[in-house]
């Protein structure tokens, strides 16, 4: 740990972090079942169309006694009957896995409004200041798990803080054969990958707030796992102003990324130092309506490599992105890795049971010698240029029975651009078209 303890400020600690869960024992869970089908795949190396059929099963289980709480989640995702040839990944499969069994300890008295917070040990879900690089995702068939410790504080003249040590669960198993039999087997963590730091937020006045802060991520090699040695430590720094009916609202933060990764993953490869940037900028608005309609304007920046001697290409580690960006899924193609992306966004809120999404974006390449997000597709020689083409996103959730069960439809399509069409490995020439529909079950 060549970095003292960083410090990264968040907007505010997660609340469920430190509310505090009723006495005794407790169960809840989902059931999700979702059919999604592509065509025109903008991923590499993955079938040009396909159909999956996944189902999510979740069970919680919590017990406090007093101060301490005892959790566990015990998450099975699978696909049903996939392709011999699919795009499926871990990112949709992992069976009968416990993602969390955590113990937890109420800190001070929050009632008193001094220093007060939670500590949890053991294995759990991590939702970490934007969520830009932890997030828990809830789209994606599969989550992000992690082993260590998190402690939640609060009551600091309206300051809140967050400071974690934690060991990403490597979801196994990560082979294709294991992952079309959907395989049980206990997912992995150890010390050679940790992600650590510490997150502090306050407002600042009305509805603006103010975060700034680090996260070190950190990784090596082990015997028949062979990794590119990263190195990273990322400064953050972010403001937002809350949506509010009837005003302006408005986040803008930026990332800085440096630190050092191998060239390659073959043992004894030359080291490169990193320097990588990302920003988000929001502006919106919301009207004072029955339909809550709030329409905003989305700028993202993601640096790519450049191919000189550092490495440029930003790094999002387990940040989300269905909320910025598009679904994971089959589609799973855009992220904040070498992205321009430009647009607008309207939600609305009908009801309290039914809400809708709709933003469109036009995507460029930061770099045109690197691969393009999280799609695979790169040229090398830089001749495909920069555009990526537009990409149309849009969602409805509707609860069918209150806080019961839910249906969820959404669809993407990505006009492909220039770099889409041409690049050497791309998937296929023609226009993404992606749609999936789901039903969930609460109990």
């Amino acid at each position: 740990m060549r970095l003292v303890i960083p410090c990264l400020i968040c907007l505010a600690t997660p609340a469920a972090a430190l509310a505090a869960d009723p006495e005794g024992a407790s169960l809840h869970g989902s059931v999700r079942l979702r059919i999604e089908t592509i065509d025109g795949q903008a991923r590499a190396a993955t079938p040009p169309g396909e159909t999956l059929l996944v189902t999510r099963s979740i069970v919680q289980a919590r017990y406090r006694v007093g101060r301490i709480t005892f959790g566990g989640d015990l998450i099975d995702s699978r696909a049903i009957a996939p392709m011999a040839r699919t795009a499926a990944t871990t990112t949709d499969v992992n069976a009968f896995e416990q993602v969390q069994l955590f113990v937890a300890a109420d800190l001070g008295d929050p009632k008193a409004k001094t220093l007060h917070g939670r500590l949890t040990i053991g294995r759990q879900v991590a939702d970490v200041a934007s969520r830009r690089l932890l997030a828990n995702d809830d789209y994606r068939n599969t989550t992000n798990g992690f082993t260590g410790a998190r402690l939640d504080l609060a009551g600091m003249a309206d300051a809140t803080a967050t400071l974690f040590y934690l060991l990403p669960q490597q979801r196994l198993p990560d082979d294709l054969d294991g992952v079309r039999a959907a395989r049980v087997r206990l997912d992995r963590e150890g010390f050679d990958t940790r992600i650590w730091g510490a997150t502090l937020a306050r407002p600042v006045g009305g509805r603006v707030a103010l975060d700034v802060g680090a996260v070190r991520f950190e990784e090596r090699d082990r015997p028949g796992r062979a990794t590119r040695d990263r190195q990273l430590t990322t400064l953050t720094a972010r403001i937002t102003a809350s949506v509010a009916p009837g005003h302006l609202d408005t986040e803008i933060e930026v990332m800085r990324q440096t630190g050092s990764i191998a060239a390659s993953i073959a043992p004894g490869a030359a080291r490169k130092p990193v320097a990588a940037w990302f920003g988000h900028a929001t502006i919106g608005y919301q009207w004072p309506t029955g339909w809550k309609p709030h329409v905003a304007v989305d700028a993202d920046y993601a640096s790519g490599d450049r191919r000189t001697g550092t490495y440029e290409r930003f790094d999002s580690l387990f940040g989300f992105r269905r909320a910025d960006y598009a679904p994971s899924g089959l589609y799973n193609a855009v992220q904040r890795d070498n992205l321009i992306a430009v647009g607008p966004r309207l939600q609305t809120m009908p009801s309290k049971r039914l809400d809708t999404l709709l933003t469109v974006k036009k995507l460029w390449l930061a770099s045109p010698v690197d691969g393009f997000a999280t799609t695979g597709v790169v040229d090398a020689n830089g001749r495909s240029g920069r555009d990526a083409g537009w990409q149309v996103d849009s969602r409805l959730r509707f609860f069918t029975v209150p806080r019961r069960f839910m249906v969820e439809a959404d669809g993407v399509w990505l006009a492909k651009g220039r770099f889409l069409r041409t690049a050497p490995n791309r998937a296929s020439r023609r226009d993404t078209v992606y749609a999936a529909l789901a039903a969930t079950a609460f109990f």
